[in-house]
């Protein structure tokens, strides 16, 4: 498309004032990429257009510049944002009322993050502007559907991450577009940035459970570029938000795990400070004394702890505070995000990982080779899928259907000592166990004669040998 005018093209002047300024030089034209016909900016300055940006100097040649068609924000009559009560999202609630001119209805999910982040929620929603606050108890079906599966999957990010923060957002999307066809909203809104993973997981959520539903994402869209301006925007407009000192961390929390980045773990050569910690104590005071806690698993997931069966939310919340005690599941790992980039992050996962070897080492008994190792194989790919937002994704859902069928047979009894930061397996039992003792024994038995192992190499062998062969002829005609 051409920038400047044409005898074929009517041209109007108009203002910089008409257009929405960036800062003190910088005049923004949404969507350039979607334009109508050519118009003429006369602000006496130059200007120049980058990257769908007006710039604006000192002298002025009258330059077109495109008019971008009516944006979605004319078009959004009721949105669910998903809501934290915190400084960003009550921010983006008067930010989209003010710029999409549309109710707003905040959604909050429980999903294990503590009673202290869920109090007074509703009294600040409706203060920054919302019409209602819808609060849901994600707990149970957090784990039962989205936790359980990855961990029957074995499902691991780059060798070390539990998936925490990957698993709790589909199940709060999943809520959210539930939410909007419950209040009759036409669109979905996020407060995650366009650096992070988050906004495509729960973007890729709405697409595969409603695809008609608008997506508003404010960091992607406004001039607020961090905490200062968020803040004299909440002045602006009388929000009334906590303005106390920020946490130097960002933290994200469910009942699966507490994560921490940002501040001195930007940089990977820091020590991670031990009052950054909140799930567990440091593992060098953790008790003396070794605890043994038995792990009941039925088909690959566990139901009990010491006997007890418990629901899976509560079973998880246990474990909490047993693996916490003991300073268990701490790691410290460089990652690389979805879009591109690397970041650290801390996690703590106690009882997850208390979780993870119990069943991992039950599949020991369960399992055979060639199973386990497809299973391993799988598990990386489930991990990648989930860690990509792609939860409602078929070929996720197909991998899932395999983890079922072939976890059949994992039950059983696991006994774990923890100590001092370290999960130990002490003990392992299961009425389906592959292991018998009267086969592996060193003993000779009448199921296994060990005579006939040697038959057996020869034959597994085999290549090996003609390989050699091959290698010794053709050194001898090399010699001739």
């Amino acid at each position: 498309m051409a920038l400047f005018s044409s005898p074929m093209v009517p041209l109007t002047t108009v203002s910089a004032s008409s257009f929405h300024l960036r800062g003190s030089d910088r005049i923004h034209q949404e969507r350039v990429g979607c334009l109508k016909k050519p118009h003429i900016l006369q602000a006496g300055a130059t200007s120049r257009l980058f990257s769908g940006r007006i710039y604006t100097g000192q002298s002025s040649p009258r330059i077109a510049v495109p008019k971008a068609v009516a944006s979605e924000r004319e078009t959004v009559n009721k949105v669910v944002l998903a809501y934290s009560g915190g400084l960003d999202t009550s921010v983006i609630v008067r930010w989209i009322k003010e710029n999409y001119g549309c109710e707003v209805v905040c959604f909050t999910a429980d999903v294990g993050q503590g009673d202290m982040e869920l109090e007074g929620l509703e009294k600040k929603a409706k203060a920054s502007g919302a019409s209602q606050l819808v609060v849901k108890d994600l707990k149970e079906e957090f784990v039962k559907d989205f936790i359980f599966p990855c961990l029957r999957a074995g499902a691991i990010y780059e060798r070390k991450y539990l998936l925490g923060t990957s698993m709790a957002r589909p199940v709060i999307a999943k809520a959210m577009v539930d939410v909007a066809r419950e209040v009759g909203a036409d669109a979905v809104a996020h407060g995650c940035t366009g650096k992070g993973n988050d906004q495509v997981r729960f973007e890729l959520t709405f697409f595969a459970l409603n695809p008609n539903l608008k997506v508003v994402a404010p960091w992607r869209e406004w001039d607020i570029t961090g905490r200062e301006d968020a803040i004299e925007y909440a002045k602006k407009y009388d929000i009334p938000v906590p303005v106390t000192k920020k946490s130097i961390y960002s933290r994200d929390r469910n009942l699966w795990h507490l994560s921490h980045e940002g501040d001195i773990l930007e940089d990977p050569a820091n020590e991670p400070e031990e009052g950054m910690y909140m799930m567990s104590v440091n593992p060098v005071d953790a008790p003396a004394q070794p605890e043994y806690v038995d792990i009941g698993i039925v088909q690959g997931v566990p139901v009990s702890i010491n006997g007890k069966e418990l629901s899976p939310a509560t079973l998880l919340t246990e474990l909490n505070t047993i693996g916490g005690k003991h300073g268990i599941g701490r790691i410290d790992m460089v990652e690389n995000r979805l879009v591109g980039m690397k970041s650290r992050g801390v996690y703590e996962t106690p009882g997850g990982t208390i979780m993870w070897h119990a069943v991992r080492e039950l599949e020991s008994l369960t399992l055979d080779r060639e199973t386990m190792q497809q299973k391993d194989m799988l598990a990386l790919k489930y991990a990648d899928l989930v860690y990509a937002g792609r939860w409602f994704d078929p070929l996720r859902e197909a991998i899932d259907a395999f983890m079922d069928k072939i976890t059949e047979k994992t039950t059983g009894l696991v006994r774990i000592k923890l100590y001092k930061g370290s999960v130990t397996v002490t003990s392992r039992t299961s009425p389906n166990s592959m292991y018998r003792e009267d086969i592996s024994s060193f003993e000779n038995g009448q199921i296994y004669n060990q005579g006939d192992a040697e038959g057996f190499i020869r034959l597994y062998g085999l290549p090996t040998r003609v390989r050699a062969m091959q290698e010794k002829e053709s050194e001898s005609d090399e010699h001739n």
